[in-house]
């Protein structure tokens, strides 16, 4: 099992997640995150930190975000690996 970054990440790419992934998982696309699923260990430590609640089990994705469960799948092949905080896409007024 693996988490999923869904709609709420794209255009706003918060980090805060990465920073406390114990295993790197997360990938940084042009304008938001994936997580590779084979590198996920489901710890759940970044779903708290995600402030625009973008990350979800992935039995809990809502049905409308269904497709970010194969996009995420895909899509962290093409990205950077993301460790570290970076300065989002939209500033906190925005969330």
């Amino acid at each position: 099992m693996t988490h999923v970054v869904t709609n709420p990440c794209d255009g706003c790419r918060y980090t805060d997640c990465v920073t406390v992934c114990p295993v790197e998982c997360f990938y940084e696309a042009d304008t938001m995150l994936y997580i590779n699923p084979d590198e996920c260990i489901d710890c759940e430590a970044c779903v708290p930190e995600c402030p625009v609640e973008a990350i979800f089990h992935e039995d809990d994705v809502p049905a409308e975000w269904q497709n970010y469960v194969q996009l995420n799948a895909d899509n962290w092949k093409d990205c950077e690996n993301i460790t570290e905080r970076k300065t989002p896409l939209v500033d906190d007024n925005d969330k």
